[in-house]
């Protein structure tokens, strides 16, 4: 139309071209011809290895998954970022919370990899999932601080169906009661425990202690005694049972000592197992069973402020006068959201989610990072088996047809971003 000659078109458009055959057109053309032959390339296993990818255990695994990250991770951070950009847009401080959101976008997905599996890491002291669960955990439910604790050799305490310990004998009024337990290690005994005492026997109640009973040294200290470095266990709870029925129940003091009511006499007593339990660690983030949308999790974080900006560029353009035509007709702000805000930002909404849900099915960094090795299996998603197939197993005209299989699954979520464009461009 300017009168450009078609030569010289051709001749600008010449480099484009060849990067974009060299680096597109013939590696999809490759990969489809290479997904057609066998392992070493030279036999013909026409479409075998497409076969393998409903056969291979791996394989439909990942599938399922890319499913699941297809479903909730567009979806999740498509809402997200359509909160995030309504609810800041009155305040006068939405625009640091936008940049703050948007901040992850900033960071390569190897290193949010790298920060997610601190982050679930199982360890509270080092994973911050864990630390804030613990901390919540332990708030409503406090661990025991005896885990490890069990009587040492001519012990009067036996161990108890169900767990915790018994004596083997009942006690009297007038009685007082040694209770020794040992396997404790020094440095994690409470800080509030004190040197043991076993308090004489009263009239009318039955006495005690239970303690650390350990002395550093061979040959040192008297079993079944405290001692003077010794150390009682403050909190454990002791039961006064009788046929089977808690008839009394005390904790111990900071050295050990402890006081039942006459209540007890005749009774067997019970350190009941809650002493004993194991300190609760956290929830297991990165296990077979919570792997996947641990992973997920972590993607939202990253690009839910992707999808807050483009959202709320979308809702900038919103006519006002509409909003505030609604208001004025006595729509509450939920109605305002819901009747025009939504269906206005529609186009944009469907731009966001279709492009997530082609960068997901492409997700490989995070899930390759992020899930530790006993659980890789249970989080892979296609192109982590694409990668797995072609470098750790070596069978590449699997991985090509996995390659093609993918290209075959963004084609048309492709197509229906082309026609929406289209149908905008005509309006």
């Amino acid at each position: 139309m300017t009168g450009t000659r078609w030569t010289v078109a051709a001749l600008f458009l010449l480099p484009a071209l060849v990067l974009l055959g060299a680096l597109v057109v013939y590696p999809i053309g490759y990969s489809l011809v290479r997904s057609l032959y066998d392992q070493s390339g030279d036999g013909f296993a026409g479409f075998d290895n497409y076969r393998t990818l409903f056969t291979d255990d791996g394989i439909r695994t990942a599938l399922k998954n890319n499913v699941i990250w297809v479903v909730f991770a567009p979806t999740v951070a498509t809402a997200l970022g359509l909160v995030f950009a309504v609810l800041t847009e009155r305040v006068r401080w939405g625009t640091a919370f936008k940049l703050v959101v948007f901040m992850p976008m900033a960071i390569s997905m190897l290193a949010a990899g790298i920060i997610f599996r601190l982050v679930y890491d199982q360890d509270p002291d080092k994973g911050v999932a864990n630390a804030v669960w613990v901390g919540v955990h332990d708030t409503f439910a406090q661990s025991s601080a005896f885990p490890k604790a069990h009587p040492g050799r001519n012990s009067p305490l036996e161990p108890v169906k169900g767990g915790g310990f018994v004596t083997r004998a009942p006690v009297r009024m007038g009685d007082s009661v040694a209770l020794p337990l040992v396997g404790v290690a020094p440095d994690l005994m409470p800080d509030d425990a004190k040197r043991a005492v076993l308090p004489a026997g009263k009239l009318g109640e039955v006495t005690g202690s239970t303690w650390q009973d350990f002395t550093r040294g061979e040959g040192v200290g008297r079993p079944g005694q405290p001692d003077a470095s010794e150390l009682g266990y403050p909190g454990m709870r002791i039961e006064a049972v009788k046929d089977g029925k808690v008839v009394a129940s005390t904790t111990a003091a900071a050295d050990g000592s402890f006081t039942l009511p006459a209540a007890a006499d005749g009774a067997l007593l019970r350190l009941p197992a809650s002493n004993f339990q194991e300190a609760y660690n956290g929830v297991d983030w990165l296990g077979p069973s919570l792997v996947t949308p641990a992973i997920i999790g972590s993607y939202i974080w990253m690009w839910a402020g992707f999808a807050m900006v483009l959202i709320a560029a979308g809702l900038a353009s919103v006519p006002r006068e509409l909003m505030e035509a609604a208001r004025v007709d006595g729509a509450n702000e939920w109605q305002v959201f819901r009747r025009i805000t939504v269906p206005l930002l529609a186009p944009v909404l469907a731009v966001v989610a279709v492009t997530l849900m082609i960068n997901v099915l492409k997700v490989f960094d995070l899930v390759f990072i992020i899930a530790p090795g006993s659980s890789q299996d249970d989080a892979n998603v296609l192109a982590l088996e694409l990668y797995r197939k072609g470098f750790s197993e070596d069978q590449p005209g699997v991985a090509s047809a996995i390659a093609v299989f993918l290209l075959l699954l963004v084609i048309p979520v492709m197509w229906f971003n082309v026609r929406r464009l289209r149908r905008e461009v005509r309006r």
